[in-house]
Order: C-alpha cells, then structure tokens, then sequence
C-alpha cells in the first residue's frame, strides 16, 4: 500500500470518527441538534447544527463555516460583521428583542433591513429548529468607521 493510500485512509477515518464524535458529544444529555441554514447572497445554501444555547456565530465557529470577515469582534457586540436577515415571522419568533447596543450595531451594517440582527445575540432554542437567515453580500465592520 502507498503512503499517501495510507495517509488518505488515515486522514478519511480520522475526520469521520471526529464528526462522529462531535454529534455523540453534543447529544450525550440528550441535547437535540437545531439546524441552521445559511442563505449566501450567491445563492449557496449552508445547513449547519447547533445546540440549544449556542448563537448562530457559535454554530458558524463550531462547524468551521468559512463566512468571510463574519464574526470578526467573537461576539463581543463591537462589530457587525454576523449581520443576518431574518423573515418576518421568523424574527418576530425570537424570545428576544434587539437590545440598545446590538440596535447601535445593526445601525452601521451592510444591507441593514427591519428583520436585522446580529447572529452573536440570536441564542438557539428548539423552536428555532429549522431557521433560514440571509447572509448579505458584504460585511461591514463597525470597529473601522
């Protein structure tokens, strides 16, 4: 067998035990996974998973989602690059409201519309299973204006 057989083997494997793994943690205690699918304004549509708890950044951060520029303050509420757009009912749905600091934010976001928000303060629960947000085309970082 070839070496870089074997290092394809290896690497194969390894990756699928660590996914593996990734979805047995995350459900131990039962924790359902919530779906969340990204729509980029190329029109590529990213499903992902999160836990109960977890932000939609987190969710980006956890499944190495590569969003350029997104999330670029870690969710410290000093930027507004993980500006997302939500549906009306969708954002209507969300147990809570954007607070004063995340409105100052979203204040200097790209493509900014009435069903913003930041995705570091959108917390998943398990009625959001199944959410769609639009990733708009461009980030605008709030920290260099």
């Amino acid at each position: 067998m070839s070496k870089q057989l074997l290092k394809y083997i290896i690497t194969k494997n390894c990756l699928k035990s660590r996914i593996h793994n990734m979805k047995y943690m995350s459900t131990v205690n039962n924790e359902k996974l919530i779906k969340v699918t990204f729509n980029k304004a190329n029109g590529d549509k990213i499903t992902a998973e999160g836990k109960k708890g977890d932000s939609l950044l987190d969710v980006i951060i956890n499944n190495n989602l590569d969003f350029d520029g997104y999330g670029a303050c870690e969710g410290t509420l000093t930027c507004s690059t993980c500006h997302v757009i939500l549906d009306p009912k969708d954002y209507n749905a969300l147990p809570e409201k954007p607070s004063d600091e995340e409105l100052d934010m979203l204040d200097l976001a790209y493509n900014l519309t009435d069903t913003s928000r930041l995705g570091c303060q959108i917390i998943l629960e398990e009625k959001l299973d199944g959410l769609e947000v639009k990733v708009p085309a461009t980030v605008n970082d709030a920290r260099y204006n």
